[in-house]
C-alpha cells in the first residue's frame, strides 16, 4: 500500500539562550491542538522539497528555498484503526529563510529551546526522533499508533 506523501520542515536558529526550534500550535485538521514543526501534504507530481516551500510561506509566512532545505530522512506513521490518517513524512531542516514567522490559518509559532521541547503536547513519536534530528542526525523510522490514535504501539528504526 502506497502511503500519502507529507513534508515537515524544522526553522533552526540560534536565540538567545542557544538553538530554536520553530514549532507551532496545529489550529485545524489532523492532529488539531497539538504542537507540530511546519507540514503539510506534498500534491501529485510535486516534490517533498517543493511542498516545504510551499508551506513555510502558507503556514507562518516565511520564504525558504529549496536549496537551503537539508534532508533529514523519513517517517512513516501508520493507524491500523484509521487508515486514511497514515502517511510517509519526509523531514527538512531549515537555517535559512526571509521573514519573520507569523500565525496564519494553520498553525500559531513559536520558538522552543531544544531543550525544553513540548513534548506533552506533540505526537506521541517525537521523543524519539525529533531532538536528534535537530542536533543534525537523521530518522528513518516507522510508527504504529494504537487504537486510541494518541499511543505509539509499535516502532521499527
Amino acid at each position: 500500500m502506497s502511503l500519502p506523501e507529507v513534508c515537515v520542515v524544522f526553522l533552526l536558529r540560534r536565540g538567545p539562550q542557544g538553538a530554536e526550534v520553530l514549532l507551532g500550535r496545529k489550529l485545524t485538521g489532523l492532529g488539531q491542538g497539538k504542537v507540530i514543526g511546519i507540514s503539510g501534504w506534498v500534491d501529485q507530481g510535486e516534490g517533498a522539497d517543493e511542498a516545504a516551500v510551499r508551506e513555510a510561506r502558507r503556514a507562518v509566512g516565511v520564504r525558504v528555498e529549496a536549496s537551503d532545505l537539508h534532508p533529514a530522512g523519513t517517517v512513516e506513521y501508520h493507524f491500523p484503526t484509521r487508515r486514511a490518517w497514515s502517511q510517509r513524512t519526509t523531514v527538512f531542516v531549515c537555517r535559512r529563510w526571509q521573514g519573520e514567522p507569523v500565525q496564519r490559518d494553520g498553525m500559531t509559532p513559536r520558538w522552543y529551546p531544544l531543550d525544553t521541547l513540548p513534548f506533552a503536547h506533540m505526537w506521541d513519536d517525537a521523543s524519539r526522533w525529533l531532538p536528534g534530528v535537530l542536533r543534525g542526525g537523521t530518522v528513518d523510522a516507522r510508527f504504529t499508533f494504537g487504537a486510541d490514535l494518541a499511543t505509539v504501539v509499535l516502532t521499527v528504526e
